[in-house]
């Protein structure tokens, strides 16, 4: 008789530590602004893709529920998600909002960036 047997789940639980990823305190103050505004709570997605006038870019979308294998980073009753392909590239930043001359918008402070462009948006590792 054969017995199949299934593929481990892959998971990443923010308690195992090591990923050294945080959501700033401007960064879920501006979650929390958006939740009420819409009405219902959301999460910030944080992606990086290929691509971009370095290397890499990062990508931020508003979504409402997580997938299964996202990591999870809260600060202040607000969340955001990374998952686990962008995960490596983001180990050990901050996750912020900014509010200046430039503009308003989420940024990644990225102590693995050998360089970034201008804007902030891409990088090279």
């Amino acid at each position: 008789m054969s017995s199949v047997q299934s593929a481990p789940t892959f998971q990443i639980s923010p308690a195992s530590g090591g990923h050294g990823l945080t959501l700033s305190g401007s960064a879920a103050r501006r979650l929390a602004k958006l939740a009420e505004a819409e009405g219902h709570p959301v999460l910030l997605r944080v992606a990086v893709d290929g691509g971009g006038c370095s290397g890499f870019q990062y990508r931020f979308k508003l979504v409402e529920a997580a997938e299964p294998d996202d990591l999870r980073i809260e600060a202040d009753g607000q969340a955001a998600l990374v998952d686990p392909v962008s995960l490596p590239f983001l180990k050990g930043s901050e996750i912020a909002f900014v509010d200046d001359l430039a503009g308003a918008q989420f940024v990644v402070r990225n102590p693995n960036a050998a360089s970034s462009c201008g804007c902030g948006v891409s990088f090279s590792i």
